[in-house]
C-alpha cells in the first residue's frame, strides 16, 4: 500500500460543545426518542453509532419512524432482504420490502405556515445590472409542481420513463425535478455549462423522453447562450420526444432554438401543455413507487471510460438526506441552508432535501464564487441571514489566497454551521475559518460522493472540531480502512471501505441488468465489500479521521467532476500534441492548481500559439473551469509497465510526496520519464 506523510496538525481545539449546545440539538431529540420508543440509552456518540453499525435494520426503523416517513401499508417489517445471495448483504441489498413511497410527497408536505418563502434564488449580477432575486413559498412551489406534472403527463410521460434537465441551478430545475419524481418518472441533469459531447456521453445511456434545457445561463460577468448547444444535444438524443426551454434567468421567454416541423415537440417554459392559457392549478398527485424506486440518475467522472449512470431510489435517499440533514448538520425549522454547488454535482441533489425538513429554506446561487471577487456568496451569506453555508474546500483556499476576512466586514449572528467538501480541508485552512469569518460555528468537513449521493464521514454537533480533521463516521455508516490484505487500520492511512449496507448505495447502474458493472465498480478490490477510493486514517473506530485524498484521477474543478479520459479527448485531438497528462493539485492537501503536462508531435515547438490554441479548445469543448492554470511541455509522459499513464504517483510527486514513496521506479516503464516532475516538485513555490 502506497504510504503518506503524515498531515501536520496543529492540537488546536477550534470548537466544543456546551451541554446547553447539546441538550438543544436534534440529536439529542433522537436520543430522547430512542430511550422512550425504544428502550435504548447510549451514553455519547460512538455507542450511539456503534449500535447504529452493529443493528442496521433498527437504526434504519428508527430513522424511518423518528421522521414520520410514510412507507404506505405493504411494508412487511423487514427492514433488509437480499434475493440473490443471503450469505452476503453486499451488493444486491434491497430494503423495507413492501413499502411505497415517494420522495417528492415528503418535500411538499404541507408545513406550519406555507405561504412563508422555502425557496430563494439569487443569480450573479451582469454588469450594470442588480442580481436577480425570487423567492418561492411552500405554496407556489407546490402550484408550480403540480403544474409541470400535470404537462408532463400530457405529454405521455409515464412511471419509470427519463427526464433529462440541461439546466443551471435555478428555481426550474428545482420544480422540473419535484414534478418528475412525483409522478415517477426518473430524473436526471447536466449542468448547462456542459459541452455537447459530455451531455449526450450521458443522456444517450437512459434514453430520456424529454429534455428541460435553459436558453442562456450567468457565469463570469457574461449569459452564454445554449441554443445552439440545446439543437445539438435533442438532434443526438432520439428517444426524445418533448423539449421544454426555460429563458434566461430575469429575461422573458425568448424564440424557439429549432425550425418547427421536427418531430421533437418543443416548448416554453410558461406556455407547457395541459396548462397553457389557463390560471387553473391541477391537482398534485403523487405517484407511489417501491422504496427503492429510481428516483434520479447521477454520474461518475468517467476517469476509466464512459461516465457511469448511478441510480439511487427514492426510499433510501430520503432516509439518508433526512438523516444527515437533520441529525449531523443541525437544520431544523426556521433555518435557511446554502450550499454553493452547480446543479450537475451532487451536492445540488443534498441541498435540495433541504425541502424535507419542514419550516427550512434552501438558496440557490447561479453564478460565478468569484464575480466580481471571491466576497460574492459572503455578502449573499449575510444578505440572507443563512444558518447553514456549505462550499467547495479550494473555494475556502481561495479565499484565503485573496486575503479575505468576511468577519470583519458581514453580519455572521445567524450562521451557526459551515460545511466543506469535494477535498479535503487544510488545517490552515480550518484556523482561516474559525479566525476571519466566526469563531461559535461548528464546522462539517465532509467526505462522501456521488455514489452514495451524501457523505460517509461527516460532523456532529455533540463533538469537538479540531484543525484538519472530520469529526466523525455518519450514523449508520460501517466504515473502516483497511489494508491491501483487509486488515482493519486504526491510526494508519488504509482504503476507506463499508463493511454494510447503505440505504442511498446505487439502486444499480443503468444498463447493467446482471450486477456485473456495479460489483466491478464498487466491489472489485474487497469482494463483498464497498471501496470508496479514498485514503483514511481513523483515530478511533467512529472517528474523528483524517481523508488523504481520492486514490483515483478525478479533477474536481469547483465542484464540478470530470474523469481524465474526457480531458485527453479533447487536447490529444490536436495534431501537434502527441500526448497529455492532467494534474489537479488539490489532493493531498496540495494547491488548487490544474497543471496540464504535453508531448509534442515529432518537430513540433512548444509556443505562445499553440498554447493559446490548447486553452481555446479546452474552453470550448469542456468548460472554462477546466482550463488548466499552466501547461508544459515535457519529453515523454510516463507509464506504467503496461501503458497506463501515471496520474497519481505524479500527483503525489507534485504534491509532496517523496518519490520513493509516490511510485516503485521498477513498475514505470522509463523512469526517466519521472524527472521533470521530480524537478518541479523540488523548486520552491512550484
Amino acid at each position: 500500500m502506497q504510504t503518506f506523510p503524515p498531515q501536520k496538525l496543529t492540537a488546536r481545539a477550534l470548537w466544543r460543545p456546551t451541554p446547553d449546545s447539546i441538550a438543544q440539538t436534534n440529536l439529542t431529540a433522537y436520543l430522547h426518542w430512542l430511550r422512550r420508543n425504544r428502550k435504548l440509552d447510549f451514553a455519547d456518540y460512538a455507542e450511539l453509532w456503534q449500535w447504529s453499525v452493529a443493528d442496521i435494520g433498527a437504526f434504519w426503523s428508527s430513522i424511518a419512524d423518528f421522521f414520520q416517513v410514510n412507507l404506505g401499508k405493504g411494508a412487511q417489517g423487514q427492514v433488509m432482504s437480499h434475493p440473490f445471495a443471503p450469505e452476503t448483504l453486499m451488493p444486491g441489498t434491497q430494503w423495507f420490502a413492501g413499502a411505497t413511497v415517494n420522495y417528492a410527497e415528503h418535500a411538499l408536505r404541507p408545513a406550519s405556515d406555507d405561504t412563508e418563502p422555502v425557496l430563494i434564488f439569487e443569480s450573479e449580477a451582469l454588469p450594470g445590472r442588480p442580481p436577480i432575486r425570487s423567492t418561492l413559498t411552500r405554496n407556489e412551489l407546490r402550484a408550480q409542481v403540480a403544474r409541470v406534472a400535470a404537462s408532463l403527463r400530457a405529454m405521455g410521460v409515464r412511471r419509470g420513463d427519463r427526464v433529462a434537465g440541461y439546466l443551471s441551478n435555478t428555481p426550474e430545475v428545482v420544480v422540473a425535478f419535484l414534478a418528475t419524481a412525483s409522478i415517477g418518472a426518473i430524473w436526471s441533469n447536466c449542468a448547462a455549462e456542459t459541452n455537447t459531447r459530455g451531455v449526450v456521453d450521458r443522456f444517450a445511456q437512459i434514453e430520456p423522453v424529454v429534455l428541460f434545457a435553459i436558453e442562456a445561463y450567468i457565469y463570469g460577468g457574461k449569459a452564454h447562450d445554449r441554443r445552439p448547444t440545446i439543437r445539438e444535444i435533442s438532434a443526438a438524443l432520439p428517444t426524445l420526444r418533448h423539449v421544454v426551454v426555460i429563458p434566461q434567468p430575469g429575461e422573458v421567454p425568448g424564440s424557439r432554438v429549432v425550425e418547427e416541423g421536427t418531430e421533437v415537440a418543443w416548448h416554453q417554459w410558461d406556455k407547457l401543455p395541459a396548462t397553457a392559457g389557463t390560471s387553473h392549478v391541477p391537482p398534485l398527485v403523487f405517484e407511489a413507487v417501491p422504496f427503492d424506486h429510481p428516483l434520479w440518475i447521477l454520474y461518475s467522472s468517467g476517469t476509466t471510460g464512459r461516465p457511469k449512470a448511478i441510480v439511487h431510489g427514492h426510499g433510501g435517499i430520503l432516509l439518508e438526506h433526512l438523516k444527515s440533514l437533520s441529525l449531523h448538520l443541525e437544520l431544523r425549522q426556521g433555518d435557511t441552508f446554502f450550499w454553493y454547488t452547480t446543479s450537475g454535482w451532487m451536492m445540488w441533489n443534498f441541498l435540495v432535501s433541504g425541502l424535507l425538513l419542514p419550516g427550512l429554506r434552501i438558496v440557490l446561487y447561479d453564478g460565478s464564487p468569484k464575480a466580481p471577487d471571491f466576497s460574492v456568496l459572503w455578502k449573499l451569506v449575510a444578505h440572507h441571514k443563512i444558518t447553514y453555508f456549505g462550499a467547495s474546500a479550494p473555494y475556502f483556499r481561495a479565499c484565503i489566497k485573496a486575503g479575505l476576512e468576511p468577519g470583519k466586514s458581514n453580519d455572521f449572528s445567524h450562521l451557526r454551521g459551515i460545511g466543506s467538501t469535494g477535498a479535503p480541508l487544510p488545517a490552515e485552512d480550518f484556523c482561516w475559518i474559525y479566525d476571519h469569518v466566526k469563531g461559535d460555528i461548528v464546522l462539517g468537513s465532509v467526505s462522501g460522493g456521488t455514489d452514495i449521493c451524501s457523505a460517509f464521514v461527516i460532523s456532529c454537533p455533540h463533538l469537538t472540531v479540531e484543525a484538519g480533521k472530520l469529526q466523525c463516521l455518519a450514523l449508520g455508516a460501517s466504515i473502516q480502512a483497511w489494508s491491501e490484505d483487509g486488515r482493519p487500520l486504526l491510526g494508519e492511512v488504509g482504503e476507506l471501505v463499508l463493511t454494510a449496507p447503505y440505504p442511498s448505495m446505487p439502486v444499480c447502474l443503468w444498463d447493467d441488468a446482471d450486477g456485473k458493472r456495479l460489483e466491478g465498480s464498487y466491489f472489485g478490490m474487497y469482494p463483498g465489500v464497498w471501496n470508496h477510493g479514498d485514503w483514511i486514517e481513523l483515530e478511533t473506530p467512529s472517528g474523528p479521521c483524517v481523508i488523504h485524498g481520492r486514490s483515483d484521477a478525478t479533477l474536481n474543478r469547483g465542484g464540478v467532476r470530470m474523469g481524465t479520459v474526457e480531458f485527453y479527448s479533447v487536447v490529444e485531438a490536436l495534431p501537434e500534441i502527441a500526448e497529455a497528462l492532467v494534474i489537479d493539485t488539490s489532493a493531498l492537501g496540495g494547491d488548487d492548481r490544474l497543471l496540464l503536462f504535453v508531448a509534442l508531435q515529432r518537430d513540433v515547438t512548444w509556443s505562445k500559439e499553440l498554447n493559446d490554441s490548447v486553452i481555446r479548445r479546452l474552453r470550448a469543448e469542456l468548460s472554462p473551469r477546466h482550463v488548466p492554470d499552466a501547461i508544459y511541455p515535457v519529453a515523454e509522459i510516463p507509464h506504467t509497465l503496461n501503458g497506463k499513464k501515471l496520474e497519481v504517483p505524479v500527483k503525489r510527486i507534485l504534491c509532496g510526496v517523496p518519490v520513493e514513496k509516490a511510485v516503485h521506479k521498477s513498475a514505470v516503464a522509463n523512469p526517466l520519464s519521472l524527472q521533470p516532475f521530480i524537478a518541479m516538485a523540488a523548486r520552491p513555490g512550484t
